[in-house]
């Protein structure tokens, strides 16, 4: 357990800002290996939602039942995120990162091969746990992999595969699943992770932070704090009632969990790294944009389709446009980060993709499917705009020797935002099916908005440290 420290309220120093990073090639192969992590990963988040009908139909389960082989991933990996963020900090980032790599891959061949719910679901969290023990370790590992002059570019690549990869998921299964037998859809990733797996001895052997007993009562604090939320999140819509009351030892446990690390020099928990105000604001309007971005992609395809009567061929054509437009301007917003304050570009982000999200609900239901296009793009861009300059706030305001727990804060929120977003759906559709989608797209401007409005008040404040 780690030991108490004195409060201060003085203002925490100026953190260590990066590593001298790895030289080429030996970058490209461990960059290569984060990418193909980051891939599978996130894939595996979302890839298995498109073939939940045709599984429960093959394992003869019912729908209901089936949808825990997306809640056990999720709530594998939420659970343990900030867990193993720490262990990592202690036992080595090229280390851990291996062995997730491993542990994910063994599950993707158990996943393939179940031949019941059962077995399925365990191999799912298992899978999950793999996945927790590499994405933990993505905001760290950038730090140390790319050089100062090149961390911007890294962290847009890394925003960018994040971002194509949670929307192309469910079009990607659902082409798998045209062609080739349901376990096809976890199966396919095998290459991707062997190859992975080579590169990753290509990986910084980051030091370790990490300082005193691991705080075994904090990791079960926090697993049994994000179980019982995502659980509680899944059943309000269902079952108010029972929903609210979990919701409630969800809280509770969290909020003890938060008392108890806030006198540890190195806890568990990170709340020591909210005392940098840079590091604080960009995991707020993190929280938020990743909030809005899910739920859009849950809430639009209802609304296309029931509002508008927009075929289902045509909604995924739109929703290609997207990830196109994060991917567009993708390098734009890594090459400004050199020159203009975080604060500023991710307010322009933030404000495209509100612009676009309020453009989407505002445009009548009589005009032609190709105005949809632009306000698809702009909103896509605008969220990836976003993203490259407030991750780099994020990972840089913190030391580099907190830079696992810092990477392990940044997949939560991201994570929190989208499980906040599905809850936001599910809760939208049980109020009203017909508008139900318009009223929780409004929600999804107003955050926006408001991280828009956190942006403006970062910049006139001037709570960034440098140009970003």
């Amino acid at each position: 357990m780690n030991q108490a420290a004195p409060r201060s309220s003085s203002k925490p120093a100026a953190p260590t800002r990066t590593s001298a990073g790895l030289p080429a090639p030996a970058r490209y192969w461990a960059a290569g290996a984060l990418l193909c992590s980051i891939c599978v990963s996130v894939l595996d988040a979302n890839i298995a939602n498109i073939a939940l009908p045709t599984i429960s139909r093959e394992l003869n389960v019912a729908e209901a039942d089936s949808i825990w082989i997306v809640n056990g991933y999720t709530i594998s990996v939420m659970a343990t995120l900030l867990p193993l963020s720490a262990v990592a900090e202690r036992v080595g980032f090229k280390f851990m990162f291996r062995l997730g790599l491993a542990l994910f891959t063994i599950a993707t061949v158990l996943c393939a091969l179940s031949g019941n719910l059962q077995s399925l679901v365990a191999a799912r969290m298992l899978q999950g746990l793999g996945a927790s023990s590499m994405m933990c370790l993505f905001g760290g590992l950038v730090r140390h992999i790319y050089p100062p002059h090149k961390l911007a570019a890294g962290i847009s690549i890394n925003a960018m595969m994040v971002g194509v990869m949670s929307v192309v998921g469910p079009s990607l299964g659902a082409a798998i699943l045209s062609v080739a037998p349901w376990q096809w859809i976890f199966g396919f990733t095998v290459p991707i992770c062997l190859f992975a797996m080579y590169a990753a001895g290509y990986l910084p052997e980051a030091s370790s932070g990490g300082k005193g007993r691991f705080d075994y009562l904090s990791a079960v604090l926090n697993i049994f704090t994000f179980a019982i939320l995502l659980i509680g999140l899944d059943a309000v819509g269902r079952n108010p009632g029972r929903g609210l009351a979990m919701l409630a030892v969800a809280a509770a446990c969290g909020i003890f969990l938060i008392r108890r690390s806030l006198p540890q020099t190195n806890p568990l928990v990170p709340v020591d790294l909210f005392r940098y105000p840079v590091f604080k604001y960009a995991v707020i309007v993190s929280a938020l944009t990743f909030t809005a971005q899910m739920i859009s992609m849950l809430a639009l395809p209802f609304y296309y389709q029931h509002n508008l009567g927009i075929p289902l061929q045509k909604v995924g054509l739109l929703f290609g446009i997207w990830p196109v437009g994060s991917v567009v301007i993708a390098s734009l917003s890594a090459r400004l980060c050199g020159h203009f304050k975080a604060s500023l570009l991710a307010g322009i982000g933030a404000l495209l993709m509100a612009i676009g999200i309020i453009s989407l609900i505002s445009l009548p239901a009589d005009i032609s499917l190709w105005y949809y296009v632009g306000p698809m793009f702009i909103a896509g861009m605008g969220f990836g705009f976003f993203q490259t300059p407030n991750n780099r706030a994020m990972l840089m305001s913190t030391p580099l020797k907190r830079s696992g727990a810092t990477g392990g804060v940044q997949a939560t929120t991201r994570l929190f935002g989208q499980g906040i977003g599905a809850a936001c759906v599910a809760i939208s559709f049980h109020i009203d099916q017909i508008r139900g989608p318009m009223y929780v797209m409004g929600f999804a401007s107003a955050l926006v908005i408001m991280a828009v409005m956190i942006n403006l008040f970062r910049y006139i404040k001037g709570l960034d440290t440098d140009a970003c």
